[in-house]
């Protein structure tokens, strides 16, 4: 496992690019006013994987606008301060994990299952193996709501609060593009075909109520997911015949 690696980013669509790592994707989007925002950002010691993908897609760090974290925990908000540092960009975050991400409050341990125990324990291993520097806390500089909507992106994005796997989590929302982010509420497996229900749950039926939730949406065919292979086309078909209640049990 190597958080420190340049990555190739892989196009979803002409505006929004994976950054794929081992533990964490990142996704980037292209911005009408010439800029970049990011949806999560990766492990600890994920920045200058992260600014060189940008680079090769055409992005310099300073014009890296937004960070959209979709969630606290440290594979998601995991470079978010080092990334400010090099860039500027303002973090947006949900606003029940913004205490957690600004390190003013103690994150909630999830109520793990024994697989998802076991599962947990087996990445905290490799990542110790690894070298990956401890979590830094960042500022939050907007606090997101249910129903609001994210400003300078190429076309309307919804923003949804999904809580369950952590209390303030997010997902953003294309309709226009038909495309979500759904943070950790969905995982994928290898090919993108079979959706899951992310483990390592704060409140496990409040998850399964957020996947039903984003399952529901009319206006989606790609799931940009943070775990597993993006769902790239008949995401609504792939989401209706998922089970999370039988998932990561």
């Amino acid at each position: 496992m190597d958080a420190f690696t340049p990555i190739t980013p892989a196009r979803i669509t002409t505006s929004v690019w994976q950054l794929p790592f081992p533990v964490g994707h990142v996704y980037a989007i292209a911005l009408p006013d010439d800029g970049y925002a990011l949806v999560d950002t990766g492990l600890p010691g994920s920045a200058p994987a992260i600014l060189d993908a940008l680079a090769r897609i055409g992005g310099r760090p300073e014009q890296l606008r937004q960070i959209v974290l979709t969630h606290s925990h440290l594979d998601h908000m995991g470079s978010a301060a080092d990334l400010v540092a090099a860039t500027g960009a303002r973090v947006l975050a949900g606003a029940l994990d913004a205490p957690y991400i600004r390190g003013t409050a103690p994150e909630p341990v999830p109520a793990f299952t024994a697989t998802e125990r076991t599962l947990y324990e087996g990445i905290m291993a490799d990542l110790a193996a690894a070298g990956v520097p401890p979590l830094r806390p960042t500022a939050v500089d907007v606090e997101l709501h249910d129903g609001d909507t994210l400003d300078g992106w190429p076309e309307p994005v919804r923003v949804l609060h999904v809580p369950g796997h952590t209390p303030g989590a997010i997902a953003l929302h294309l309709p226009g593009s038909r495309l979500l982010f759904p943070g950790d509420v969905i995982g994928t497996g290898p090919d993108g075909g079979r959706a899951v229900l992310g483990p390592g749950n704060v409140e496990r039926e409040a998850a399964i109520a957020a996947f039903r939730r984003l399952a529901a949406l009319d206006d989606v065919d790609t799931v940009c997911v943070a775990h597993g292979e993006p769902i790239r086309t008949g995401a609504r078909e792939v989401l209706a015949a998922a089970r999370p209640e039988e998932d990561w049990l």
